[in-house]
C-alpha cells in the first residue's frame, strides 16, 4: 500500500494536464444518450430501503416488480428529478455479504437537490442517527442500510463546487 510519501503528486497533474489536453474539447459534440434511466443497486431487505429512500431521503417509490432475470427477486425504483432513476434489486437466496467498495464497482452516488432541500435532508439525517460528513458545505456523504456510499450535493447539476463541468 501506498502512503502519501510515496506519491508522486507533480507526475499526476502533468498526467491529469496531458489527459485534459488530449480529450477535453471545446466544440464537444452532443452526447449519444438521453439520460441516465436509473442506477441499479442491491437492497437485503427491500421495505427498510423503501423507508429509507422514500421516508427520510424523500425519493418516492415509482414501481415494484418481480426482476425478470431472477425469479423471486425484486426490482424497484426511485424518483430521483429530472427523469432519472435509482433501482434496486433484492436476490432472495445469494449470500452477497456486506457492500464493498472495490476496483471496478461503486465508489459513491452523488444526487444533487435544492439548497433548502439539503438542509431539510441534512436534519432529517441527523434526527434518524445516520452518521454523515459535510465536505465543501456543499456535500453530505453517508450511507445508506445495506452500506452504498450516497452524497447530496447542493450544486446544481452540471455543476461541481459551483463549476461548470458540463
Amino acid at each position: 500500500m501506498h502512503t502519501a510519501m510515496d506519491i508522486d503528486y507533480e507526475a499526476i497533474e502533468r498526467e491529469r494536464s496531458r489527459i485534459r489536453e488530449r480529450y477535453l474539447r471545446e466544440n464537444r459534440p452532443p452526447s449519444s444518450a438521453r439520460g441516465l434511466h436509473h442506477f441499479a443497486l442491491l437492497s437485503s431487505d427491500p421495505e427498510r430501503t423503501i423507508r429509507f429512500y422514500q421516508e427520510l431521503l424523500e425519493f418516492p417509490l415509482t414501481e415494484i416488480f418481480e426482476n425478470r432475470d431472477y425469479k423471486g427477486s425484486n426490482h424497484f425504483f426511485f424518483d430521483i428529478g429530472n427523469g432519472n432513476l435509482l433501482a434496486f434489486f433484492d436476490l432472495p437466496g445469494l449470500d452477497l455479504g456486506p457492500y464493498q467498495e472495490v476496483l471496478g464497482g461503486v465508489h459513491h452516488i452523488a444526487i444533487s437537490v435544492e439548497p433548502a432541500t439539503w438542509e431539510r435532508l441534512r436534519g432529517k439525517l441527523e434526527a434518524a442517527g445516520v452518521p454523515y460528513q459535510i465536505e465543501s458545505g456543499a456535500s453530505i456523504y453517508f450511507r445508506d442500510p445495506d452500506g452504498a456510499r450516497l452524497e447530496l450535493l447542493a450544486d446544481r447539476l452540471g455543476e461541481m463546487y459551483g463549476s461548470p463541468v458540463i
